[in-house]
């Protein structure tokens, strides 16, 4: 067997003591206590190192990959034959699952899965041993300790432990119907041996008080929504056969970085979620954690849930029968491989089929059945506990610490299993499922359970085997990430629909019903009976502003005639034109303008086309000369987060650190650009439209004003504000642009949508933070002592400390009294207030922004109109009725 071999190449190259003095950590912390100088003979029938499966060869990366040079993470070397699951960054990773299987029961740190969620936290080797974590909350003995402390001060052991994502093989959910997580594929689950201290030892020290119920773990990895963190019971963690513990070792040597380094929980049993990497806190409570990361992550929700119910109704995330702890059993099959092929001339008489199969909550598997005749018979395979080897091997020395397992019943780690088929009936067959089930009687079920996060999949793993000429090749469900491949994508594109019973596919005439609708119901962007294929070079002669095509979900639109009409400006249309523009188009436009794609619709892009755009977004040359300017319309650019300044309760200034200190934004006055984030949990686009208020030609640096939209009881806050709110000092942020079909070119010469007109005075009607892209405008006018336009400006507010930029808008005003009009309005104004009240509507502006009142004639003046929906419909209205024409108003 696989493990077998691995645990016979490892203990032929390196004894265990030799083992231990290469894992050995820095010469800072505590000395490994020596082994026993008992005898195998005085200890009883010890088990001997070899009978114990010993870590793979494993060598630690030296050179940092040159798609991470650009990120957060640029210090930090990986695996390049990792697959990556969320694009460049964050680092969400499997390893090839054959890779993975062969490396036997335990896996190199270098394979290992990673889940993480933002940028790694930096820890040099000479801090480690000062790490400090705490435990606090309902303890009478609040305890704050270091790394070194803790190997000095209390019992370390060794153990092997399972970790699973609880994503694992989520992308065969996903290609049924889209969930809002990522696409794993079969290899989100790695076995390590740890080395730490029990959660118990440290929590019967601090005493928690009566009343206490939860152990809540945060960690040092600062995210848009906080720290992550997560709880578990406080009578699991002090329960010695649940086996929680805090590691500082995997396989023998100090953690990685992408695995905690230098301190981590390991949380056996349960979703890998739960076991907190660079743990910096523990909080005992009466309640379950209040953490972000803790309610909106890690829940199966009823499958009736829809994305759109469960983004609509918070109650959903909040109802805790919905969190995951334990893990569902689960199995796999390794070999047949993806596309293995086996040549039937001159093959052996029977072919080795093997996988592996875990369980969860210390539950171990006690069968795993195999069937050729999708369930109608089954056979059992043979299983290998590797795990029960340490059990054997009691008061043994590793790493550090003592394998004390003998006593446990606890199965906390994957088992591998293998089966002999006979050829003659691989030949005939058309698939081969697995299943497994526990200790508890609890089996894998036939079905998927699809939910809205797609978490905890485990119907039976399926394999098909396809007859072609002189050998048999097979074809595993889906390949992780982006990878095309498996019989999922390959039944779905033929038009079966997967949740009917019968994998998608037609068995008889047991399938009468044939493909049915997808469960999900989203507003068709596609032109009916139009069958026409665009190739990726047809797509690419259409990259110029003169007839640009674009993409998005795999479709071909053409943007031509809407350049003029388009409320973003034809720049937005350009810059997508030859490009995916998913992310965008979907996370920025409404129901309305996804109604009124099919009139653009041209074709689909066939595959070559999709796997050409398939990839992330164009990452820069390194060694290209920087530009001067630093926004691109066409790529995503990264600038740093340099500073938050806290303008008020509600108000921040965000400061970014372009590529170098000379470089300017590249913002015409008057256009704004785009801002992204991804979803910390789902890594979905959040992509909002701002306008910098910093000048134009400010070197280096670019200030962008944002009003926080908070949750409150009556309705959910802001999602972009609110994440841009969360954003670590340090952390980068992508930007594009610029867009817009306003520029302001100077001295009342303006350009909309291409097209130049002249203007005498511009009247600015905005509202709260409406007034970002209209001050840009208003400064670069009143900064011209040469320029005669002539500007009203109205700014509508509730509060007076709700009025951005007042202090510049105010001296402006004074500087420039003789073409200069400037008029707050507040809806909740104190007594004291000396300017106007109520809101942006027909009667204020009747009185200060009619052309009458203006004296200007036709042609003369523009409105630009920048605020809340209610507000710019409300001027709309209002406008028309006092003598203007909807050629002279310009909504931003």
């Amino acid at each position: 067997m696989a493990t077998e071999n691995a645990t016979a190449t490892s203990t032929s190259q390196i004894t265990r003591e030799e083992t231990t003095q290469l894992r050995r950590v820095s010469a800072d912390l505590p000395p490994t206590p020596p082994e026993s100088e008992h005898s195998d003979a005085e200890k009883g029938e010890a088990t001997k190192p070899s009978d114990y499966p010993l870590p793979p060869d494993s060598k630690a990366p030296t050179e940092v990959i040159e798609v991470d040079k650009k990120t957060p993470d640029g210090w930090l070397p990986r695996d390049p034959r990792l697959i990556r699951l969320t694009g460049v960054h964050p680092f969400n990773v499997e390893a090839p699952l054959t890779d993975l299987f062969n490396e036997g029961f335990l896996t190199s740190p270098e394979l290992f899965y990673v889940r993480n969620h933002g940028a790694v936290p930096q820890v040099q080797d000479e801090e480690i041993p000062d790490w400090e974590f705490s435990i606090e909350g309902l303890v009478e003995n609040p305890i704050t300790l270091t790394l070194k402390d803790l190997i000095a001060g209390y019992p370390q052991i060794t153990c092997p432990i399972t970790l699973v994502c609880a994503g694992n093989r989520r992308k065969e959910q996903n290609v049924v119907r889209k969930t809002k997580g990522f696409s794993w594929g079969a290899a989100g689950v790695s076995t390590a041996l740890w080395t730490g201290t029990m959660m118990q030892e440290l929590l019967k020290v601090a005493k928690p008080k009566r009343g206490a119920r939860y152990v809540c773990m945060e960690g040092a990895d600062k995210l848009p929504n906080g720290y992550y963190g997560t709880s578990v019971k406080l009578n699991w963690a002090m329960d010695p056969n649940r086996g929680m513990m805090l590691a500082h070792k995997m396989n023998g040597e100090m953690l990685r970085p992408d695995h905690g380094k230098p301190l981590r929980a390991v949380i056996p049993g349960q979703i890998g979620g739960r076991s907190v990497k660079w743990l910096k806190k523990l909080i005992i409570t009466d309640k379950p954690s209040d953490n972000w990361y803790h309610i909106y992550d890690n829940r199966v929700l009823p499958t009736s849930v829809s994305p759109e119910e469960s983004a609509n109704n918070q109650a959903w995330w909040m109802d805790e029968r919905y969190a995951i702890f334990d893990l569902s059993c689960n199995s796999a099959i390794a070999y047949p491989a993806h596309e293995e092929q086996l040549c039937l001339v001159g093959a052996p008489e029977f072919y080795r089929a093997k996988g592996y199969a875990y369980g969860g909550g210390g539950r171990r598997i006690t069968r795993v059945e195999v069937t050729l005749d999708k369930g109608k018979t089954w056979r059992l395979a043979n299983i290998d506990y590797a795990e029960d080897r340490y059990r054997e091997a009691a008061g043994t020395e590793l790493f550090g610490g003592t394998i004390d397992m003998e006593w446990r019943e606890a199965s906390f780690c994957w088992c591998f299993w293998n089966i002999d088929i006979p050829l003659a009936e691989l030949r005939d067959a058309k698939d081969i499922f697995v299943r497994c089930m526990d200790e508890s009687m609890t089996i894998q079920p036939r079905d998927m359970y699809w939910s809205v996060l797609g978490m905890m999949n485990n119907p039976w793993f399926r394999v098909t085997i396809s007859l072609e000429k002189d050998y048999l090749r097979f074809e595993h469900p889906t390949q992780p990430a982006l990878i095309p491949g498996g019989w999922m994508e390959r039944v779905k594109a033929a038009g079966g629909n997967l949740a009917n019973g019968y994998w998608g596919e037609k068995i008889g005439s047991e399938d009468a019903e044939g493909p049915v609708e997808e469960v999900a119901k989203e507003i068709k962007m596609t032109k009916d009976g139009l069958n026409t294929t665009i190739t990726i070079d047809d797509l690419r002669k259409h990259d110029k502003e003169d007839q640009p095509w674009f993409v998005v979900n795999g479709e071909v639109y053409d943007g031509t005639k809407f350049l003029e009409g388009h409320p973003g400006g034809a720049q937005s249309i350009v810059s997508a034109a030859g490009l995916d523009a998913t992310d965008e188009f979907m996370a920025i436009h409404s129901e309305t303008a996804k109604a009124m794609m099919p009139t653009y619709h041209i074709g689909s892009l066939d595959e070559e086309g999709k796997k050409a755009l398939s990839g992330e977004d164009v990452q820069p040359d390194p060694s290209a000369a920087p530009t001067p300017t630093f926004l691109d319309s066409r790529n995503w650019k990264k600038a740093i987060l340099h500073s938050k300044t806290t303008v008020s309760w509600d108000t921040r200034i965000f400061t970014f650190k372009l590529e170098h200190d000379a470089q300017t934004v590249g913002l015409p006055t008057g256009q704004h650009l785009m801002i992204r984030l991804r979803d910390p949990v789902t890594r979905e686009a959040i992509i909002r439209s701002y306008t910098p208020i910093s000048e134009t030609s400010k070197p280096g640096y670019m200030d962008v004003l944002v009003k926080i939209y908070f949750d409150s009881a009556e309705r959910k806050g802001g999602k972009m504000s609110q994440a841009m709110d969360s954003l670590p000092i340090g952390h980068f942020v992508d930007f594009k642009g610029p867009i817009g079909k306003f520029e302001y070119l100077g001295n009342g010469l303006c350009s909309v949508n291409g097209a130049k007109r002249n203007v005498k005075h511009f009247v600015m009607i905005c509202g709260g933070s409406g007034i970002t892209p209209i001050y840009q405008v208003f400064r670069a006018v009143m900064q011209d002592r040469q320029d005669p336009t002539r500007c009203t400006l109205l700014d509508g507010n509730r509060l007076v400390e709700d009025i951005l930029v007042k202090e510049e808008l105010d001296a402006f005003a004074r500087d420039n009294e003789e073409r200069c009009k400037l008029l707050y309005t507040l809806t909740k104004a104190p007594e004291e207030w000396d300017g106007l009240r109520g809101r942006i509507a027909g009667p204020l502006l009747a009185e200060h922004a009619s052309k009458e009142v203006l004296g200007t004639e036709k042609g003369e003046a523009m409105v630009l109109i920048c605020g809340p929906e209610a507000l710019e419909k409300a001027c709309h209205k209002a406008l028309l009725e006092n003598g203007w024409s909807d050629e002279e108003l310009l909504f931003f």
